[in-house]
């Protein structure tokens, strides 16, 4: 117990003993650290910035696609046969479907 003497007496303070304690437990051995939310963070954020790059190609691909369906009838006439399997009133349309193809919704 002679050691305990030359303990300075701040370092024997419950209250910051327990508030150094609880500090070290947060920033490293808790499910929310800080180093590993950092990098589950960062992870989170290129994933989302990836998927907005791909939401933003299919939104320009879309925005073309409806720019030539107002404009080109010829392209509206092959968009409704496709699309919604319409025709003329003056032909037979006959939908052949590939069993291995997997089904469109």
């Amino acid at each position: 117990m002679k050691w305990l003497t030359h303990i300075p007496s701040w370092l024997k303070n419950k209250y910051l003993l327990t508030a150094v304690g609880f500090t070290v437990w947060i920033l490293f051995f808790d499910n929310r650290d800080f180093i590993t939310s950092h990098f589950r963070e960062r992870g989170e954020l290129q994933r989302l910035e990836k998927s907005k790059k791909y939401y933003e190609q299919q939104i320009a691909a879309t925005k073309q696609e409806l720019d030539q369906l107002k404009t080109d009838p010829a392209v509206l006439e092959k968009y409704a046969r496709e699309k919604y399997l319409m025709k003329r009133d003056n032909e037979d349309l006959f939908v052949i479907r590939d069993e291995n193809a997997p089904a469109k919704h």
